[in-house]
């Protein structure tokens, strides 16, 4: 797997880092932690992406403090999460942390995903 086109579509870059400034929280499934890497939006950051794509990520910014062992990684306003699986996962703590544990509990119970906890 290569890195996503997204990492070099400046428009698509620039659009990213407006929607962050404007206090918009971002999130990040697999190689997409890439992108918010290309975009700058992870400087200085823990965050985290698909085992396999680790080094592509920490050579786009070697500043990000990687979180290899971690499926989903919130620091505030940009979330990222690891392989697909991961992002369950992580859709589902977003779930817990806009709309409450019990509305997260219900999602979870009602696609019937059972998985260790984000």
């Amino acid at each position: 797997m290569t890195a996503p086109p997204l990492v070099k579509d400046k428009p698509y870059l620039a659009w990213l880092r407006e929607l962050h400034g404007q206090g918009t929280v971002l999130a990040s499934v697999c190689t997409g932690s890439l992108v918010l890497a290309a975009a700058g939006l992870l400087a200085d950051r823990p965050a985290t992406t698909h085992r396999d794509h680790l080094d592509k990520l920490a050579k786009i910014d070697s500043s990000v403090d990687l979180r290899a062992g971690q499926r989903c990684v919130d620091d505030g306003d940009i979330v990222t999460s690891a392989g697909v699986s991961a992002g369950i996962d992580m859709a589902l703590h977003l779930v817990g942390r806009f709309g409450g544990a019990e509305e997260s509990e219900l999602t979870r119970n009602g696609i019937q995903y059972e998985s260790r906890r984000a």
